[in-house]
Order: structure tokens, then C-alpha cells, then sequence
């Protein structure tokens, strides 16, 4: 289980604040990594919680017994491989509506014939699955019973 994950943004605290209302949570300032950087809490009971960075964000390990520290890359691409599946109450044409208002790409993909999830763009720049709760039903057939029939990694 992963309890936090950690993106990036250019308005760290706006898109804290979108992905807690896709959770019902609540979205909070972050001092740890910085005063411009947020996390959105889930209000699901499971403590799930997402750390947004303002974008170029670096996380360094620290030297000795020292703990790890932030310092911003201003060459950092918007682009990147990072990207999370999030759980959601909300419906699809309310999820549609957010990423609208917000002028955010959203759109809807079955991946693999499997299971749907919504596209969302968080800032047109770092992808969020968002999953109703239809959709949440077909990840789950897919994942907790043995999961797609691809090959395993070789030892």
C-alpha cells in the first residue's frame, strides 16, 4: 500500500485543493518541503494523501544522519512519467465538469479493454486516473484477482 505519493505543479496549493475536492478531503499548506508546497488528504478513512511540490522540486538525500532536503531545478520539464490512480465519489460527468471549469484535459480511456479511467491533466501537465466508483468495481476485478495476463518479470 502506499500511503503519500509526491507531484509536481505550478500552483501547488490550487491543485491540492482540486484533487482533495475529487477525494472530499481537505487540502492544507505543506511547510516540510517548502511554503509553496501543499498535499491533499483523502476522507475515505485510509490516511492516502497527495504531496504537490512546486514544480522543479528536487528531493536530495542528506549527508550522514541528516534528513533528506528540497531544492528547486528550474529547468525541470512539465512532462513526466509520474503519474497516480486515484479513487473518486464524484461521478463521471462531475469529474468531466471539474476538469472543464478548471481547463484541464479530462477525457475517458478503458485501458487495456480492462478497466475505464478518466483521464484528467492535473495542469495539462501531470496525469491523474481518476476512478468512480463503476470504475473502481472493474480496476478491482482486474487487480485483485491475479491482475492482467502479462508475462512476469524474469528473476
Amino acid at each position: 500500500m502506499i500511503f503519500h505519493l509526491s507531484i509536481a505543479a505550478d500552483d501547488p496549493a490550487h491543485v491540492a485543493r482540486v484533487v482533495a475536492e475529487l477525494w472530499g478531503g481537505k487540502a492544507r499548506i505543506f511547510p516540510p518541503v517548502g511554503k509553496a508546497s501543499a498535499i491533499a488528504t483523502s476522507a475515505d478513512g485510509s490516511g492516502t494523501t497527495l504531496e504537490v511540490y512546486a514544480r522543479g522540486t528536487e528531493l536530495i538525500p542528506g549527508k550522514g544522519d541528516a534528513d533528506a532536503y528540497a531544492r528547486i531545478n528550474t529547468d525541470a520539464p512539465r512532462l513526466t512519467a509520474t503519474h497516480f490512480a486515484m479513487a473518486t465519489h464524484l461521478s463521471q460527468a462531475e469529474v468531466f465538469a471539474i476538469g472543464e471549469r478548471e481547463g484541464w484535459l479530462a477525457k475517458y480511456r478503458k485501458r487495456g479493454g480492462m478497466f475505464g479511467v478518466i483521464e484528467l491533466w492535473l495542469e495539462n501537465a501531470v496525469l491523474a486516473e481518476v476512478l468512480t466508483p463503476e470504475m473502481q468495481a472493474e480496476y478491482k476485478a482486474v487487480w485483485m484477482h491475479g491482475g492482467p495476463p502479462w508475462p512476469e518479470v524474469p528473476a
